[in-house]
C-alpha cells in the first residue's frame, strides 16, 4: 500500500507556479488542456467540472458524470481568487494558513464570492504574467490542486506551447 503524498508547503507551491509558465496560450492550447483534463477525470472516474478562463472569457467547460451544478460555482469562487490574487487557490489559502490564521478571517472577502480551496490555477505565460486560470472542482481540495498541476506539466512537457 502507497502513503498518500503530504501535502504541499508554501515553497513547494510556489515553485510550481515558477515552474508551470506557457510561451503562449491560445484558444486551441485550452480546448487541448481541457480534453486532457477530461481524459485524465474519465480514467480515474473522477466527478468533476472543468473550466478554462482566458481574459474574463471561458475557453472550456466540461461536466462529467457525478458532478453538480455546486461544482460550477466552487470553480467560479476558486478563480475569482487566482484572477484577484495571480496564484493559485491552494496556494493563496496556503499562505493564510502558515500564518496561522484562514482566507476567510484575513481577506474579508465574500466567502460566496471567493474560495481559496484548491483547484484553480493561474494560467501564466512568459512576458505577459497569468492572464487566465485553469480549474477543476469535485474532488477534496488537494486532489482538485493536484489533477491540475499534472494536466499542466503534461501538457507543457509535451512541447507544443
Amino acid at each position: 500500500m502507497t502513503q498518500p503524498a503530504s501535502t504541499p508547503t508554501v515553497e513547494e507551491l510556489e515553485e510550481q507556479e515558477r515552474r508551470l509558465v506557457f510561451r503562449r496560450f491560445s484558444h486551441e492550447d485550452a480546448w487541448a488542456l481541457g480534453s486532457l483534463l477530461v481524459e485524465m477525470a474519465r480514467e480515474r472516474q473522477a466527478p468533476v467540472a472543468i473550466d478554462i478562463h482566458r481574459a474574463g472569457q471561458q475557453l472550456f467547460h466540461a461536466a462529467l458524470p457525478g458532478s453538480a451544478p455546486d461544482n460550477d460555482a466552487w470553480i467560479a469562487r476558486k478563480r475569482r481568487v487566482v484572477e484577484r490574487y495571480g496564484s493559485a487557490s491552494y496556494l493563496v489559502g496556503a499562505r493564510h494558513r502558515a500564518k496561522g490564521t484562514t482566507f476567510e478571517e484575513s481577506s474579508r472577502l465574500d466567502p460566496d464570492t471567493y474560495a481559496a480551496h484548491g483547484g484553480s490555477f493561474p494560467i501564466a505565460v512568459e512576458g505577459a504574467g497569468v492572464i487566465g486560470a485553469v480549474t477543476v472542482s469535485g474532488l477534496p481540495q488537494l486532489e482538485d490542486h493536484r489533477m491540475v498541476v499534472e494536466a499542466l506539466e503534461r501538457f507543457l512537457d509535451a512541447g507544443t506551447v
